[in-house]
């Protein structure tokens, strides 16, 4: 598996967009007394993590962001992953990929800015054809997205006739268009038993389906792929941090592999893992997954102490706000896909919401 930060073949395009939106000049970007008026209620929300000296430098690009935001009929969607200068400064809707998939299709902005990595600004797209979906940084990329191919699933419908394909999110437009219905890590489970199927392939995440196979009579087929921050984790580790941090609860994300899921206290998507730490409020957690997470809660989580793994992904880091700005003032990166595809995506994407609702 590459570790380049291209992943995948995401359908980008620098060609013009259907809409013409106004020029807009570089706005100033000193801090002034202003800034620091306009950004007081966000700074506030992040002074536990961001070092008041540094927020100098976020504070006029989240003052600019907000402003064009309103001119721009723009809504920032940003996965629970970004850093959180930008989740808390300049974001509209957080949350995982199923809240995010979701918002999307209720969206009534002319413009989606996605904060996340290419897999979600398709799915943006295929649930908004009508709307202007812009990447701020076109390489961010996905693993999992780049360990499988639409090609990939027809040789597995091939060696697999008869049995549905449920495919994670977490993939490219292309193999969502192969696919039966959509899963997000919240609802893979109800997604396969809901299928009614003996045997079900659940790709392309191999720890994914996994920990679902421990859940379900359902056989699980699956396939090679993995996340490059939960796939490090181990279960040894885990039991090296109990040892270390006498009380700490651990809450684990399913795309880690099932010796660390075994050690957890609580595993679910990043939006169960969230709301499990809400409603316990432990003394001490490590919540085993990307790193900024633990930053962006610990807001809404006051007392709780997080011991940070901190594995980072370096496609979510590829996110800034500079990249944000830059993308809403030229109005460039939009994400595309081929309508034949969109179409075809959209079933299963639109049947894995439907059942959610």
């Amino acid at each position: 598996m590459s570790s380049s930060a291209h992943v995948g073949t995401p359908a980008y395009t620098d060609t013009p967009l259907k809409r013409t939106f106004p020029t807009v000049a570089m706005p100033a970007l000193a801090y002034t007394p202003l800034v620091a008026e306009e950004t007081a209620a966000a700074y506030e929300k992040v002074r536990h993590i961001i070092p008041a000296i540094e927020w100098p430098a976020y504070a006029p690009y989240v003052k600019a962001i907000n402003d064009l935001k309103k001119e721009r009929n723009a809504v920032i969607l940003a996965h629970n992953y970004m850093t959180p200068e930008i989740y808390h400064g300049v974001a509209d809707i957080v949350g995982d990929s199923l809240q995010l998939a979701k918002e999307a299709a209720r969206s009534t902005a002319d413009v989606i800015v996605q904060c996340g990595v290419h897999f979600m600004a398709e799915t943006s797209k295929i649930l908004n054809p009508d709307k202007t979906i812009l990447m701020p940084d076109m390489g961010a990329g996905c693993s999992l997205a780049e360990s499988i191919t639409a090609a990939d699933v027809r040789g597995l419908r091939e060696k697999h006739p008869g049995v549905p394909i449920v495919t994670y999110v977490n993939t490219s437009a292309e193999v969502k268009a192969e696919c039966d219905i959509c899963c997000t890590s919240s609802n893979a489970l109800q997604i396969v038993e809901s299928l009614g199927a003996p045997r079900v392939l659940l790709i392309p995440d191999k720890y994914l389906a996994a920990n679902v196979a421990l859940h379900t009579d359902v056989e699980i087929l699956t396939w090679e792929g993995a996340c490059v921050v939960h796939q490090r984790f181990t279960g040894a580790e885990m039991r090296e941090y109990r040892e270390s941090v006498p009380g700490v609860k651990i809450v684990a994300h399913p795309e880690c592999p099932t010796d660390v899921t075994a050690e957890a206290d609580y595993t679910g998507s990043t939006s169960g893992m969230i709301a499990w730490v809400k409603q316990n409020n432990p003394e001490k957690v490590l919540l085993v997954t990307e790193c900024s997470m633990a930053d962006n809660i610990a807001v809404e989580t006051p007392g709780v102490d997080y011991v940070r793994p901190c594995n980072l992904c370096p496609y979510m880091k590829m996110i800034t706000l500079p990249k944000i700005l830059e993308s809403l003032m030229h109005m460039r990166d939009e994400v595309v896909v081929d309508p034949v595809i969109a179409h075809r995506a959209r079933t299963a994407v639109e049947r894995m919401i439907n059942l959610q609702s």
